[in-house]
């Protein structure tokens, strides 16, 4: 219990380091974000105007910055996270609300169909050495290899097109409305096939790679020997004895791409136009919505560390030799 609670305090403290680094983000960038995003109301907005706008998005001068940090905690706490610039008067919780959903059902779906998919062929093809699935290892390590965006580009170019079934941009055919129908969801799922595609023919095959090369380390200990020297059967040796202990480094990274779920997979959602949270990051580094950036970092930057509490919390149950007490 102590080891878990030096865990969450440590986590905990991280999280404070990088809400901190958060606040100073758009202070610390040159220029000044208000003033870029009435640039193109030049002349329209008097003096007063535009101090409002400071005091809107917590930059007020007359505060000291103190002032200001402590304000960022309590709009923290409130769950205000700012308006955005690109989309004001919109908050950045609703601009991240509606485009979270869109990458967590695209990238959670296909990593964990990626996991479940290639640790199990990892699994065969480090117990089975020399069969037809130890033979794909060529064509894994190459496809791994492989960038998301560049498959991204790929399927485009093959497999979209004029009269296509796969469209190649979107989240959903132009003119509808988001409901939860028959037309809306078939659509959805339609523009999802190439963009989830790409990247679980990417991610599955790094699966496969760690977990072949864990299991055949794994075969080689000597428990393993002993095992195979009781006559216990072959299929309880290759689960419950060799994969059981291998698959602990696949938990820990497949604990840790739950945290990316959340920022997704930046390049394929611009690819593919995906109105997902890492193109709506995109959106506001080009348009310089320091607001949204801040929101969509924060975001990110919490998930990760949840799953990387998760991973370790994952290895103190499947590995005793991690607790201390053991």
């Amino acid at each position: 219990m102590k080891n878990i609670l030096q865990r969450v305090a440590f986590y905990l403290f991280t999280a404070w380091a990088a809400i901190t680094l958060n606040f100073f983000i758009p202070r610390l960038i040159p220029g000044d974000p208000v003033r870029s995003m009435i640039s193109r109301y030049q002349g329209q907005l008097n003096a007063d105007a535009i101090q409002s706008l400071y005091i809107l998005f917590g930059l007020d001068e007359q505060k000291s910055l103190w002032q200001q940090y402590l304000d960022y905690w309590a709009q923290l706490f409130r769950g205000d996270l700012g308006l955005s610039f690109t989309f004001f008067p919109a908050p950045v919780s609703q601009v991240i609300g509606d485009s979270i959903g869109w990458t967590v059902a695209l990238v959670g779906i296909t990593t964990v169909i990626s996991f479940a998919i290639g640790t199990l062929l990892g699994v065969l093809a480090g117990w089975r050495r020399g069969s037809w699935v130890d033979g794909l290892l060529p064509a894994t390590t190459f496809l791994s290899s492989i960038p998301y965006f560049w498959l991204g580009l790929i399927a485009i170019t093959l497999l979209a097109g004029p009269g296509s079934f796969f469209p190649s941009s979107g989240g959903y055919e132009p003119g509808l409305v988001p409901a939860w129908d028959q037309w809306f969801i078939g659509s959805a799922l339609q523009h999802s096939i190439l963009p989830a595609f790409t990247i679980l023919i990417s991610s599955v095959s790094g699966w496969i790679l760690s977990m072949r090369n864990m299991m055949v380390t794994v075969a080689a200990e000597d428990y393993i020997t002993v095992a195979h020297a009781k006559g216990l059967p072959e299929r309880r040796v290759a689960l419950a004895y060799a994969a059981r202990n291998a698959l602990l480094p696949n938990v820990s990274g497949f604990a840790l791409s739950l945290g990316f779920i959340v920022g997704g997979t930046l390049l394929v959602e611009i690819v593919f136009s995906y109105p997902g949270l890492g193109f709506q990051l995109f959106q506001a580094v080009g348009a310089k919505d320091y607001p949204l950036m801040q929101g969509v970092f924060l975001v990110i930057t919490l998930s990760v560390l949840a799953a990387n509490l998760l991973a370790d919390l994952a290895y103190l149950a499947l590995d005793p030799r991690t607790r201390r007490e053991g």
